[in-house]
């Protein structure tokens, strides 16, 4: 699989700019004692949660419209996979399955604009 997402049209797969960033929280009940005593465990059979930042900078305004729709027509509830590199994975890439609840356009100069996404991944057959 390439890196990036797939939007199909005549994009296909879109990459988003180097340096993405991911957010790490792990989801953990906890219990405080009076006498200053803790028990933690983990929420549900996937505890962590992730959120990616990824960004596509000054592209032409067709490209940027065409992700953009793609993300309108998932509606922040349909899933799709998201490729990216890894190191510690066999073939070092890694495939995600996420959704797009928020992005946001910026309009750069003549036909350029940019959109930064925050994509979150789900745990879903």
């Amino acid at each position: 699989m390439a890196l990036g997402f797939d939007i199909g049209g005549t994009l296909g797969v879109v990459n988003p700019d180097k340096g993405f960033s991911v957010k790490r929280n792990p989801q953990v009940y906890e219990v405080s004692f009076g006498d200053g005593y803790q028990q933690r465990a983990s929420r549900g059979l996937n505890p962590m949660t992730e959120e990616i930042s990824v960004n596509f900078a000054t592209r032409p305004k067709d490209e940027i419209d065409d992700i953009e729709a793609f993300f309108e027509t998932k509606a922040g509830i349909t899933k799709f996979n998201f490729t990216y590199a890894d190191s510690n994975e066999s073939g070092n890439e890694k495939t995600i399955k996420v959704v797009c609840s928020n992005w946001s356009v910026t309009y750069n100069y003549d036909d350029y604009y940019s959109l930064t996404a925050t994509l979150k991944r789900v745990y879903e057959a």
